[in-house]
């Protein structure tokens, strides 16, 4: 039976209370810039790139010491949204000791995706820099495939430890772009076969030795919960330690809320997956 690749890559078509979701969580979002910025927590709009739109926004752990990092990389299929609107990702594992830095990145069409990978892989490499750190990557949606790039990435050639990102949560991601070139988001992506085979991580050479959990919400469409199976038995017959999750009910915006929580399971899943 012929795939309806439109249908099943339409988000907001299948959650028709998105816009109630997202201005829920924008409301947080603020809630939490405000509460973090107001205790000195806060490193907003740090510069890793030329453009504008490449910084972090750094949420420190309020214990002192040196706190082991993470980084999260928001969705929006490489073509909408922004870091601020996903402050409050950071709260559930601030709680749990863990300095979160979230990542902005240029949009499709004015940059590729291609380009957009590296970039991401330059904000690793600055976080590196300026903390010494070794990083968790986690991301959502075209954040997923760009936390699955970071694990795969040959660091050396950015000066960078090889062990640079040991561990990655992809949520609700997208590893096999192939079936992108089939809906009108094509348009902005510009992707051709080669070139979403090119930048399909389920493709590129397994990170061996490397962990990354896949995570997709139970409620969502069944290329959603494919390309999160794809990568998880792709990858773990080739050396990688993967796990696979679908929350019950959760769909694609909702899958992100348990962040927020100190308590969650998800937030225990990436405490464990933080490099001490």
């Amino acid at each position: 039976m012929q795939v309806d690749y439109e249908a099943e890559y339409n988000n907001r078509a299948r959650v028709p209370e998105h816009p109630q979701i997202l201005a829920r969580m924008a409301k947080d979002a603020a809630a939490y810039r405000a509460t973090a910025s107001s205790r000195k927590r806060a490193d907003l709009g740090v510069s890793y790139g030329r453009s504008p739109r490449q910084i972090l926004d750094i949420f420190h752990a309020p214990a002192g010491g040196s706190p082991p990092l993470a980084m999260f990389i928001h969705g929006g299929y490489w073509r909408s949204l922004e870091p601020a609107a996903f402050s409050q990702v950071a709260a559930g594992l601030n709680a749990r000791g863990v300095t979160v830095a979230l990542a902005g990145y240029d949009l499709c069409p004015q940059v590729g995706i291609g380009d957009i990978v590296e970039q991401i892989r330059q904000a690793c490499v600055t976080l590196w820099r300026r903390t010494g750190k070794r990083i968790l990557v986690f991301g959502h949606s075209a954040g997923g495939h760009l936390a699955a790039t970071t694990l795969a990435t040959d660091w050396s050639r950015l000066s960078a430890p090889p062990d640079l990102v040991p561990a990655a949560m992809a949520i609700s991601g997208l590893f096999d772009l192939i079936p992108l070139m089939s809906t009108a988001m094509n348009a902005d992506f510009k992707l051709d076969e080669a070139e979403a085979k090119r930048l399909s991580p389920v493709l590129w050479a397994p990170p061996k030795g490397k962990s990354l959990d896949a995570v997709v919400g139970g409620a969502e469409s069944s290329e959603f919960l494919r390309q999160s199976k794809l990568i998880h038995e792709t990858w773990g017959r080739s050396g990688v330690a993967t796990r696979y999750g679908a929350p019950e009910g959760a769909n694609h915006f909702t899958v992100i809320e348990p962040l927020a929580d100190p308590e969650s399971a998800l937030v225990d899943r990436l405490l464990g997956l933080v490099p001490r």
